[in-house]
C-alpha cells in the first residue's frame, strides 16, 4: 500500500543520489552549490543513524511520507521560526503594529476547520479499529492503525502552521505574549511529534490528539468569532476554556501513566518520555499560576474588555496564550 504523504520523486533524487551522478561538466557556479548538498546529505545521514541507534527500527508503516523520512525539514523549520521571532522583533521595533485582521479571521477559521476535522477523523478510526482507552499497542488494529497515524500526520504538520502565532505576535508587536513558555511548548511540539509520527504514529498516541483537537476547536473558535462585533453577545463561554485545558492536561497525564502501570506492549520508555515532558509543562504551568494568580490576584477578572476589542491574534485583551495544553493568560 503506497503512503500518502510523499516528497515530489525530483526532491528524493536530489536528496538522496548526489553522489550517483554521473560525472559531467560542472560550471565553477555549481560547485559550492554541490558541496552544500553533499554536506546536508552527510548531516542527514548523521542525524539519522543518531536517531535510529538511539530509539530503535522506524515504524516501516510510514516510510515515505512527507517531511518523515528526513530530520532536516523539521530541524530547519524550527530554526527559522526561532530566528523569524528575533529578527522580527528587531524589523518592528521602530515599525508601527500591524492589524492583520482579516488574515487572522481566516488564519484562526482555518485552524478550527482542521481541528475539527482530526477530531472527527480520531474517532472514527479509534473506533473502527477497537481501541483500548487504557492502553493500545500498535499493530492489532490492521487497516484502522494506518488511519490513525494519516489523522496524527496532519496533527504533526498542524504544529508548524501554529508557529503562525508567534509569528503574528510579532508583527502585532505584541511581544508579552512571546514568553518562554510559549515558545518552547511551539517549537518541541513540532520535534517531538515527528519522533512519534516515525515510531509510534498509532495505538496509545492517539489520546492527547483527540483531546488536544476538541480544545482547539472551542478555543480558534471563539478567537475567530471575536473579531466580530455582531457575536460579542454570544462568547459567553471564554472564562470555561482555561478550564477545558486543565482538564485536558490532568486526562492526558491519566491515561499515560495507565499504560505504565497495565502495559499493553506500547514502548515503555515511549511513555517515560511523554510523562517526562508533561512535568516540564506542569513546573512551568505552576510558576505561571503563582505568578498570576497568588502574587498578581485579579480584580474582578481585571474588569475584562467586551470580546473581539483590541484583538490579538483574534484574541480578546485577556488573551489566553494556548500552547496545547497550557493556558497563558496575560492581562495587559
Amino acid at each position: 500500500m503506497r503512503a500518502p504523504y510523499q516528497l515530489p520523486e525530483a526532491v528524493l533524487l536530489s536528496s538522496h543520489t548526489v553522489r550517483d551522478q554521473p560525472a559531467g561538466p560542472t560550471s565553477p557556479a555549481e560547485i559550492p552549490f554541490l558541496e552544500t548538498l553533499e554536506h546536508l546529505k552527510a548531516f542527514d545521514d548523521e542525524i539519522n543513524a543518531f536517531l535510529d541507534n538511539m530509539f530503535g527500527p522506524r515504524d516501516s508503516r510510514v516510510r515515505g511520507w512527507f517531511m518523515l523520512d528526513s530530520y532536516l525539514p523539521t530541524f530547519f523549520l524550527t530554526v527559522i521560526y526561532l530566528l523569524s521571532i528575533w529578527l522580527g522583533n528587531k524589523y518592528m521595533k521602530n515599525r508601527p503594529a500591524l492589524s492583520l485582521r482579516g488574515i487572522l479571521t481566516l488564519y484562526n477559521l482555518g485552524i478550527t476547520l482542521l481541528s475539527a476535522y482530526m477530531l472527527a477523523e480520531l474517532i472514527l478510526s479509534t473506533w473502527e479499529g477497537g481501541y483500548n482507552l487504557q492502553c493500545q499497542d500498535l499493530t492489532s488494529a490492521g487497516e484502522a492503525d494506518i488511519r490513525v497515524a494519516k489523522v496524527l500526520w496532519w496533527y504533526y504538520f498542524s504544529k508548524s502552521v501554529e508557529f503562525l502565532d508567534t509569528i503574528f505576535f510579532v508583527l502585532r508587536k505584541k511581544t508579552s505574549q512571546i514568553t518562554f513558555l510559549h515558545v518552547y511548548h511551539h517549537a518541541s511540539m513540532f520535534n517531538i511529534w515527528w519522533c512519534v509520527l516515525n515510531w509510534i504514529p498509532c495505538g496509545q498516541s492517539f489520546f492527547g490528539p483527540t483531546l488536544n483537537s476538541f480544545i482547539h476547536i472551542l478555543m480558534y473558535s471563539y478567537y475567530g468569532l471575536s473579531v466580530f462585533p455582531s457575536m460579542h453577545k454570544y462568547l459567553w463561554w471564554k472564562k470555561y476554556l482555561t478550564q477545558a485545558q486543565l482538564v485536558q492536561f490532568v486526562l492526558t497525564i491519566t491515561h499515560t501513566m495507565s499504560a505504565v502501570v497495565k502495559p499493553c506492549g506500547f514502548p515503555f520508555g515511549c511513555l517515560i518520555f511523554q510523562s517526562s515532558y508533561m512535568l516540564t509543562l506542569v513546573i512551568l504551568f505552576l510558576n505561571f499560576y503563582v505568578q498570576t494568580y497568588r502574587k498578581k490576584p485579579m480584580k474582578k477578572d481585571m474588569q475584562e474588555p467586551p470580546a473581539g476589542k483590541e484583538v490579538k491574534n483574534g484574541f480578546s485583551k485577556a488573551y489566553f496564550s494556548a500552547a496545547n495544553g497550557v493556558m497563558n493568560k496575560k492581562a495587559q
